[in-house]
């Protein structure tokens, strides 16, 4: 999910940042409205679309909802404007076509946020409990932390099968935040550097 994810936000970031189309600067500006809206808020209304289209207990409920964020537009489109147009086209002068721009030039150009967000995202949705306990009924396919929380019942508790729910839960966000700290700490460090 997290790579669906980040090629929506980037392709729909660059053509905010990038492209010329009718109404773009109203659009952004409407999405950019939406990141005061709690998630909470639209809950009910995301969840009667979802059961409008089928999907509910199935995990394409769970995962569509997730597959575009306003908060990853934006990121991606306030990263995309520092990429000169200078650059983008000398690439359209040389005969390259949008996807071949965006491929081998705006994508090795924004690894670095690329990578920040495909972290969010992971965590994200990894660690996601209200909609996957809203979406899915079947307790066969509940994500990690809803099947962590029904391990605690109400007279018993077992606790060793909790804590190792607890580690296996914990195990590959971890992992992956290890392998890609570097990227994310150039990402960090690219936007804090004057020169």
């Amino acid at each position: 999910m997290t790579a669906i994810a980040l090629l929506f936000n980037s392709l729909a970031g660059y053509a905010f940042a990038k492209l010329r189309f009718r109404f773009r600067a109203p659009l952004f500006r409407l999405l950019s409205a939406a990141l005061v809206i709690p998630a909470q808020v639209s809950m009910l209304p995301l969840f009667l679309l979802v059961k409008e289209l089928g999907l509910v207990n199935t995990y394409a409920g769970v995962i569509i909802p997730g597959m575009a964020s306003v908060f990853g537009i934006f990121l991606i489109r306030q990263y995309a404007l520092s990429i000169p147009d200078s650059l983008l086209d000398a690439a359209r002068v040389d005969g390259a076509g949008e996807l071949r721009i965006f491929v081998s030039i705006v994508l090795p150009v924004c690894r670095p946020i690329l990578v920040t967000l495909g972290i969010f995202t992971f965590l994200g949705t990894w660690n996601d409990f209200l909609w996957p306990l809203v979406v899915l009924s079947d307790a066969s396919m509940y994500t990690l932390p809803v099947a962590l929380a029904n391990l605690v019942g109400e007279h018993v508790q077992d606790v060793e099968l909790m804590m190792a729910g607890a580690v296996v839960t914990i195990l590959p966000p971890l992992l992956t935040l290890l392998w890609l700290q570097r990227y994310y700490v150039a990402g960090i460090m690219a936007g804090g550097v004057k020169e």
